[in-house]
């Protein structure tokens, strides 16, 4: 198997370069999207792109995901704090993942500071804005 990585968005993720653009950033997800596949191609990689606002969606796009990709990045955003599903899939698929953050969660309010599916991945990146992507991906792919 190639490089092949899919990287997962949730929950409003879809509203970014609207959607406080002083925490998240003013670039849209479309365009991270491309500034992710642009590099990822450079690397010889190839990059699926997924966002979804519901749980099960995105539990359903991890469980695909066995035997064709060799890394995840994942952003669940709010289901971060609360998906022992998200979690749970994670663990089942066994496939390297990275779960990211463009703010620093950890700087935030209370209630982010504990990420439930941050444990089922081999590390967390946060507060790089878009770059956490890019970061992510370079530790998969090397």
């Amino acid at each position: 198997m190639s490089n092949k990585i899919l990287v997962i968005n949730g929950p409003n993720l879809n509203l970014l370069g609207e959607r406080e653009p002083e925490i998240y950033g003013k670039m849209t997800l479309k365009e991270i999207e491309k500034k992710v596949k642009d590099f990822a191609h450079q690397k010889g990689a190839e990059i699926e792109w997924f966002q979804s606002n519901f749980e099960g969606e995105i539990i359903e796009k991890l469980h695909q995901a066995k035997g064709i990709f060799n890394g995840i990045i994942i952003n669940p955003a709010a289901l971060s704090y609360t998906s022992y599903s998200i979690f749970d899939a994670l663990k089942a698929v066994n496939i390297p993942c990275i779960e990211v953050h463009l703010s620093n969660i950890f700087s935030r309010e209370d209630f982010r500071k504990k990420t439930v599916t941050a444990s089922a991945c081999l590390g967390i990146i946060s507060g790089l804005g878009w770059k956490v992507y890019l970061y992510a991906l370079m530790y998969l792919i090397t």
